[in-house]
């Protein structure tokens, strides 16, 4: 197809995926559990808007440049057919993130849907296949699997004709696409530290933090897991946290929330995306209505801290530092503990302080004064492409560190035209006598 025609399906399903947006959140709230209608709503919008705005300009077919100069000309090519891999966290924005960028790129695309948002998946992929095939797409274009498995998913990644996959889910399931054979994109955990430095706005930064912490009940990767807080601010900074929706836990309540926050060493399903009352209620404790973020103060890191960990949930760990050093010590930890390659966030007004502690941050994001969460994907930053698919580098296991978009989706040649002759050896030989020895 031409690049008129690739602009016109996609334009459709950004429409599509627009008007079907409050639907498909209500859809994946009611059948996960996970999060809130409102703020899923406003992912698949993301998708629908920012995504679709980023992407829709770039040239995907043909001769995409020129450089006349040179006498290089690059040549667009699809990969072919993408095995788009959802997580149950975000399983309607991601298809509509996925489709956009696999068929602007030419391709066309095949989901694999966690077993628990199978229904909600399946009908956003029915909605942008429909959309497609309405402004000229050929049939079977956009699909998905209707009994996921973990044998279907692998089959589909393994498949002769697999082009390339688009892994995100857990870590088992990003290794899995990996060790498949085919080209793949997989995503790592995020366990993101903020460090908010003494030179921060406060009352700004905790607005920022708390909003992002608490969208979507905290289901993005990229949401903060830890604050790094300056010992000289710290008194400022809790009373903003009280005052704008953060519930302190006490020794026992910590205790308690901590039992419901990790099964037998791994993250507890049941309190992901859930609200903050939900989780306390799990854990035998009984906290306001209008707590928006549950936090305990922690000086450890590692799984015997279960506040150290990514807990894609409302809840926050508290670390009180003696400086910037300090923090970027123990920054580096909590990535290590599970989120190397994601993201990191800083709160400050000092650029000398910002430049000194995220320069040699092991993260593909590093999101300043801003929440991560937004920051991470795109949203409230330039510089980092809108994505639901964050890469985290060779740091994280990951082929890149790139926020994933359409450029990663097709392949280009370059026609490469002859602008010098190599020399002759009788010509190396008179420049060079010494090589001939």
């Amino acid at each position: 197809m031409t690049q008129e025609e690739i602009d016109k399906i996609v334009e459709s399903m950004a429409n599509a995926a627009r008007e079907e947006a409050a639907r498909l959140a209500a859809m994946a709230v009611e059948e996960t559990g996970f999060g809130n209608v409102a703020d899923k709503t406003t992912k698949n919008l993301f998708a629908a808007n920012d995504v679709y705005n980023s992407i829709k300009d770039v040239k995907t077919v043909g001769v995409i440049r020129r450089d006349e100069e040179n006498r290089v000309w690059e040549v667009a090519q699809p990969v072919g057919i993408v095995a788009g891999i959802v997580p149950s966290t975000n399983p309607t924005s991601t298809v509509i993130f996925k489709s956009l960028i696999a068929v602007k790129a030419g391709n066309a695309i095949v989901f694999s849907p966690h077993p628990g948002a199978a229904k909600c998946t399946a009908e956003a992929a029915r909605i942008m296949q429909e959309a497609a095939e309405r402004a000229g797409a050929p049939k079977g274009l956009i699909s998905c699997l209707t009994q996921p498995t973990l044998p279907a998913t692998n089959e589909l990644m393994k498949h002769k004709l697999t082009g390339v996959i688009l892994a995100t889910g857990g870590p088992g399931l990003v290794r899995e696409a990996y060790s498949s054979g085919k080209p793949a994109y997989g995503v790592g955990p995020g366990n993101v530290p903020v460090y908010i430095h003494e030179s921060a706005n406060i009352a700004k930064a905790v607005e920022l933090i708390i909003q992002s912490k608490t969208f979507d009940n905290g289901t993005i990767c990229a949401s903060e897991q830890a604050l790094l807080v300056d010992e000289s601010i710290k008194e400022k900074v809790v009373a903003e946290l009280k005052q704008q929706g953060a519930y302190f836990l006490n020794k026992d309540e910590k205790r308690k929330v901590e039992s419901v926050i990790m099964v037998n060493g791994a993250l507890n399903a049941k309190i992901v995306g859930k609200a903050p009352q939900v989780i306390a209620e799990m854990a035998g404790i009984e906290v306001p209505a209008d707590v928006k973020v549950l936090v305990a103060e922690e000086t450890g890191v590692g799984k015997e801290y279960p506040f150290s960990i990514e807990k894609l949930s409302p809840t926050l760990a508290f670390y009180t530092v003696k400086g910037m050093e300090e923090a970027s010590e123990l920054a580096q930890k909590i990535l290590e503990a599970g989120g190397l390659g994601h993201t990191v966030g800083i709160h400050a007004e000092d650029e000398k302080v910002i430049e000194a502690f995220v320069i040699n941050k092991p993260a593909g994001r590093i999101i300043v004064n801003s929440g991560t969460t937004f920051g991470g994907i795109g949203a409230t930053v330039n510089g980092v492409n809108p994505s639901l698919t964050l890469g985290c580098g060779a740091m994280g296991n990951n082929v890149t560190s790139d926020n994933v978009t359409v450029h990663h989706l097709f392949n280009i040649k370059r026609v490469a035209f002859g602008v010098r002759e190599m020399p002759k050896k009788d010509e190396i030989a008179q420049k060079e006598p010494a090589l001939t020895k």
